[in-house]
């Protein structure tokens, strides 16, 4: 019997993540925070009051097993003058499938049988969340995109109101061989799916392994200057008994050239290794060259990534 893995996240950290530990014998959840409110998933929200739905359509066209064709069709986003303009094929599918369906759950259940997923993608909700952002100067920002966007430093992050957490995310973390934070915006998908109390409870219930998967570069917004033992300090600050038993961090040396060209475009810089913080954490630390290069954007080796993952699963 294959062992149970779930995964915490959203956005493209946790897409590239699946793409490749698909490929193993492992059973996937993929638990997405659906708190999202910018741009085509914004829209969407505000018309037809659904839970995010951009994260959901880049880890299901991750998990597709067919056509590429299939997964380039999700991403796809029209460029018109009308009200379709930036609109993605998959946000919209995911919308109408919500609608007919009555809940986004069996939406996603819907579309995951015409796309053969290889495994299981769970709305942490279903409701219409909206999170909220404590600021370290005592401010408060509403709503995901502004709190990236705010140049203040994050303190806190919580619910508006405390949705009502998918059971069927609690069975699967309950019954977990491992649960993976993964590399991800820290604060806007990760944590914001550990802040509930029943969440938390189903971690320090389940038998599995916490392993978290280290970001490479910093994010504006959410993780400025933050060192890797930074990044697992706060995610084990909205954990509850249990804490990160494992880190999965990059030691590949990446090229100066990239270096110098993230910090010059989007104000992202390496997140700094602190070995000797990390060291007094109580933790296995997981180092390899994970640096890859994909249409001229660095990222984690998918599949070497997985193989690390695959071997902590089975050993």
């Amino acid at each position: 019997m294959n062992k149970k893995v779930v995964i915490l996240g959203g956005g493209t950290g946790t897409s590239t993540l699946v793409r490749g530990l698909k490929q193993f014998p492992v059973d996937i959840s993929v638990v997405v925070s659906v708190c999202d409110d910018g741009k085509s998933t914004g829209k969407l929200r505000e018309e037809f009051d659904i839970p995010a739905v951009g994260d959901l359509r880049k880890v299901i066209a991750s998990l597709s097993d067919t056509e590429p064709l299939f997964e380039s069709l999700l991403e796809y986003r029209f460029n018109t003058n009308s009200d379709l303009n930036g609109h993605a094929i998959g946000n919209l599918l995911l919308a109408a499938l919500c609608n007919i369906t009555g809940n986004m759950s069996d939406g996603i259940k819907s579309l995951s049988k015409v796309l053969n997923l290889k495994g299981r993608v769970l709305p942490l909700t279903e409701d219409n969340v909206i999170l909220m952002g404590k600021m370290q100067d005592g401010s408060t920002v509403e709503g995901e995109h502004n709190i990236t966007e705010s140049k203040k430093k994050i303190k806190d992050i919580y619910y508006k109101k405390n949705p009502v957490i998918n059971p069927e995310v609690i069975c699967d973390i309950k019954n977990a061989d491992m649960i993976i934070l993964s590399m991800g915006s820290l604060y806007t998908s990760i944590a914001c799916n550990l802040i509930s109390k029943d969440v938390k409870n189903a971690i320090d219930a389940s038998k599995g392994k916490i392993l978290y998967v280290c970001n490479m570069f910093t994010q504006p917004g959410e993780t400025d200057d933050f060192t890797a033992s930074d990044h697992v300090r706060i995610l084990n600050n909205y954990l509850g008994k249990r804490k990160i038993e494992s880190v999965i961090i990059n030691d590949g040396k990446i090229p100066k050239k990239f270096i110098n060209k993230y910090h010059r475009e989007e104000d992202k810089d390496p997140v700094t290794i602190d070995k000797s913080h990390l060291n007094n954490m109580n933790l296995k630390i997981i180092k390899d060259n994970f640096v890859t290069l994909e249409q001229g954007s660095l990222k984690h080796d998918a599949i070497k990534l997985s193989l690390k993952i695959f071997e902590e699963i089975i050993n």
